[in-house]
């Protein structure tokens, strides 16, 4: 073994050679947890393929999803998923969940997101608010969308009650 391949072998961490000219192949390759998304360039915005479909993203809502819509919507559909997982797990009666959200944004910075209030409408049988009200604070812990944008982006939420 040469002192190339030793040293490759004591590192705990992946090897990286450096002298590839197709360095970002191999980095996707050692992070098999990772998703490898690739997008065009279109006249307005962009486009990816993804298995459900093509997406555009584009600044102008003519032309594609704008960003911060799509990360609005990645925040209150990741949180409620979860949030439904974990009612499911309680064993309690949902029929249907409606998500509202509510987008703070501020112009003088970029225009960025600052705030996100989710509101969650949630129709069951013999729902207790102190239970939905601890499935929510454990689905935000664990939503990895909510957990991602945690110190950089406030998200609020909210809900109410429909009992039959």
């Amino acid at each position: 073994m040469d002192t190339f391949e030793k040293a490759k072998s004591l590192r705990k961490e992946p090897f990286i050679n450096t002298k590839s000219n197709n360095i970002y192949e191999k980095i996707q390759r050692l992070k098999g947890d990772e998703k490898h998304m690739e997008f065009k360039m279109k006249e307005v915005g962009f486009t990816t393929n993804l298995e459900f479909g093509e997406l555009h993203v584009a600044g102008d809502e003519q032309y594609g999803f704008r960003p911060y819509q799509l990360m609005v919507s990645s925040i209150a559909v990741c949180s409620g998923g979860v949030l439904k997982s974990i009612l499911k797990k309680k064993r309690m009666e949902i029929e249907d969940i409606a998500i509202k959200a509510d987008v703070t944004r501020n112009e003088k910075e970029a225009n960025r997101i600052e705030k996100i209030h989710i509101h969650y409408t949630i129709k069951g049988k013999d729902l207790a608010e102190s239970k939905i009200e601890s499935a929510i604070e454990l689905a935000s812990k664990n939503c990895p969308m909510v957990q991602s944008v945690k110190g950089s982006i406030v998200i609020e939420e909210t809900f109410e009650l429909n009992i039959y």
